[in-house]
């Protein structure tokens, strides 16, 4: 109940009473989860709901409320009869939208993606509920689209390459929740007559056969790309009118006004990125993620949630059915398969032999025995013939991992890092030591940290003044194509513009990793340059994420297309490619890191900061007792920059998955408690961290 007043400090929202405030006749205490990050105020606020404020504040609408002497906005949770707190209650100050934008079960999820990444609901919410577009809101609603049938080619027959495909629809439009792994087919588009690729065909049928079972379904991809190629096809499966596609690129007021169409139910079928795992999709009854090994889908901004955990999350909670897709299977969804959480979808191997492309590894011992440079040379001799070959039936597809042009240079005499100079008493400040790189052939070699030109260049090393290219870039290797086939029409897609498709005739596509153009029909030939970029970089899913870059490369190819990898076939990986197998490789990589207690097998948390504050954390924190403390080590050089040395370190804490909640909750504690005394050094908390490890 409202009981008597007590000191300013000891009410939520601080500071003294501006005279007496009629309550509203009913429910008149309004819980508010206040947008704060602050760890040590991660918690909801009772607040008094003023008479005249009544109709409007209704559960989900955002309000204004003082805090601590602050105006600050939040989210109005529910409204009750009664409070526990035993003082007087602040008003709220007034309602800024009567619209109730924060559902019941978008709030629950948020919390429990919170309590798992060791975050604040705040936070979460921030990523969950786009920020308010009053115009938008003031439009009157868009009319639903007219009662039509669906169109006649449901997209089912493109499950029927999978034996468990068809049982996986009958589930889904049936109403109930089947949990499945998919290793797609490779071949874009298996001679179907659909301009979308087939995987995006495949998931707009799984999305129907959810419609027709009376539920909603929620896709979530990589990138924009993906997201049109799924709108296309969910357009040509549904019909117009029947989905939306939310991106950042539509602007704020577009993409506002399409996700109050799905919180209003006008539509039940949402597309996007990593955002719109948190669409507030009624009913829902399928959640979709495509290619869940892209670090894209994982969230820059913290608590720093996964795109594949949140859905898994969503649809535990939600009794949906959750398909989790791609070319390539990475450990984590491999163990979901192994602990009999999900099924796995996959084709049998005939069919799979069918539309695979045709792999050589120019390290293997019969090319070696054609060409003994093979094994060195950046573009072999079975590459340049792949290229000739492939460029007279069609389009050709280049990857090259890195992008620019000289991003990385060394010493042409000693081979040492070419470096931007370490000068103390230089005009605008000491400089870096970061990596230089050249944007061009006629450029001047510049640091990419610092951005300063390195004209009077000298080797730290050596005394030498010439530099050479330690790794050749995209734009490098088109330059570089286009002098040996002057003919052809070059083409590039990357970071400075991805390409979405590209024709039937003859060129040559030079793209990096996830910027790869579709090809009408598919590419006639392709050639996967650098491997040792991929393979050798210090990461714990260096491997993995080889595969699944060239392994959604090679199925732009036609079937039975020559794809050349310049690598030594002994590898595991490049094996996974020539025999088209992700399934076992993610297999052994599940084991291994089973064997090493590396994620997924365990649950980890990486702590980065200075290394006193990072220090501090660890002694302060209640870990669990099997938890295993890796570090502090140093996570970068130090960066000269503003006469200063900033130094970061990285610490890991491994624990089993049975202690993990456990672990978030003692970080997230930790991090209240230093929040709380105003501890001056951000320590950035990551529960299970794509990249680091």
């Amino acid at each position: 109940m409202i009981a008597a007043p007590v000191p300013p400090a000891a009410r939520p929202g601080g500071g003294a009473a501006k005279g007496a405030v009629v309550p509203a006749p009913t429910s008149p205490v309004a819980r508010v989860v206040v947008d704060n990050p602050l760890p040590h105020l991660d918690r909801e606020f009772d607040y008094l709901v003023p008479a005249a404020l009544h109709d409007s504040a209704v559960p989900g609408c955002r309000v204004r409320v003082r805090f601590a002497g602050k105006l600050l906005d939040g989210f109005l949770l529910e409204r009750a009869e009664d409070t526990e707190h035993t003082g007087r209650l602040t008003p709220l100050e007034r309602v800024i939208s009567p619209e109730p934008v924060l559902t019941p079960e978008i709030a629950a999820l948020a919390r429990a993606v919170a309590d798992r990444y060791a975050g604040t609901r705040a936070d979460v919410l921030r990523l969950a509920v786009p920020p308010r577009h009053a115009r938008v809101e003031a439009e009157a609603p868009a009319a639903p689209p007219e009662e039509t049938g669906l169109p006649a080619d449901s997209g089912a027959g493109v499950w029927d390459a999978y034996p468990a495909g068809p049982s996986f629809l009958a589930a889904l439009a049936d109403g109930r929740a089947p949990r499945a792994v998919w290793s797609a087919l490779p071949g874009e588009w298996g001679g179907r007559p659909h301009p979308a690729p087939e995987w995006a065909v495949a998931v707009a049928a799984a999305a129907r056969a959810a419609l027709t079972g009376g539920r909603g379904t929620l896709v979530a991809v990589p990138d924009g790309k993906d997201v049109a190629l799924a709108d296309e096809a969910l357009t040509a499966v549904l019909g117009p009118g029947r989905h939306v596609a939310l991106t950042a690129d539509l602007g704020p007021a577009e993409r506002y006004r399409r996700w109050l169409r799905v919180l209003r139910g006008q539509v039940r079928i949402v597309v996007g990125t990593r955002a719109a795992v948190f669409a507030p999709v009624r009913d829902l009854g399928l959640a979709v993620v495509w290619d869940d090994g892209d670090d894209l889908l994982a969230e820059p901004l913290a608590p720093y949630p996964h795109a594949r955990e949140v859905l898994a999350i969503r649809a535990h909670r939600s009794g949906a059915g959750l398909l989790i897709g791609g070319y390539a299977r990475t450990a984590e969804a491999t163990r979901l398969v192994g602990e009999r959480w999900a099924r796995p979808i996959v084709a049998a191997r005939a069919t799979v032999r069918a539309r695979a492309p045709r792999v050589r590894a120019a390290g293997e011992d019969a090319e070696l025995a054609r060409d003994e440079a093979a094994q060195a040379a950046r573009l072999p001799t079975l590459a340049w013939r792949a290229l000739r070959q492939g460029l007279e039936r069609g389009p050709v597809l280049v990857q090259v991992p890195r992008r620019g042009y000289l991003p990385v240079l060394a010493c042409q005499n000693c081979r040492a890092a070419a470096r931007c100079p370490q000068v103390p008493d230089a005009p605008g400040g000491p400089r870096c030591g970061g990596p230089l790189a050249l944007r061009g052939g006629h450029a001047v070699p510049y640091c990419r940290w610092c951005g300063r030109i390195a004209g009077q260049w000298r080797c730290s090393s050596c005394g030498a003044t010439r530099m050479r290219a330690a790794v050749v870039g995209a734009r490098r290797t088109a330059e570089e194509l286009g002098r040996a086939f002057p003919q052809v029409t070059i083409r590039t897609s990357g970071r400075d513009g991805v390409l979405a498709r590209v024709g039937e005739g003859r060129a040559l596509v030079v793209a990096t990793p996830g910027a790869e153009p579709h090809a009408a029909g598919g590419y006639a030939a392709g050639v996967l340059l650098d491997a040792w970029a991929l393979l050798g970089r210090p990461d714990l899913r260096a491997a993995e994420e080889t595969v699944r870059r060239w392994m959604n490369a090679a199925a732009l190819l036609r079937p039975g297309a020559e794809l050349v990898v310049p690598a030594d076939a002994g590898l595991a990986a490049v094996q996974a490619l020539v025999r088209w197998d992700p399934v076992t490789h993610a297999e052994r990589e599940l084991s291994e890191r089973i064997e090493l207690a590396f994620p997924p097998a365990v649950r980890l948390a990486s702590l980065t900061g200075v290394p006193k504050a990072v220090r501090e954390l660890l002694g302060e924190a209640r870990l669990p007792a099997a938890a295993q403390v890796l570090g502090p080590v140093p996570v970068d050089a130090p960066r000269r920059t503003t006469g200063e040395e900033t130094t970061r370190e990285r610490a890991l804490i491994r624990v089993p998955r049975a202690d993990g909640t456990a672990l978030a909750a003692a970080l997230k504690s930790v991090a209240g408690a230093r929040s709380a005394r105003k501890a001056p050094d951000v320590v950035r908390v990551c529960v299970d961290p794509v990249e680091g490890i």
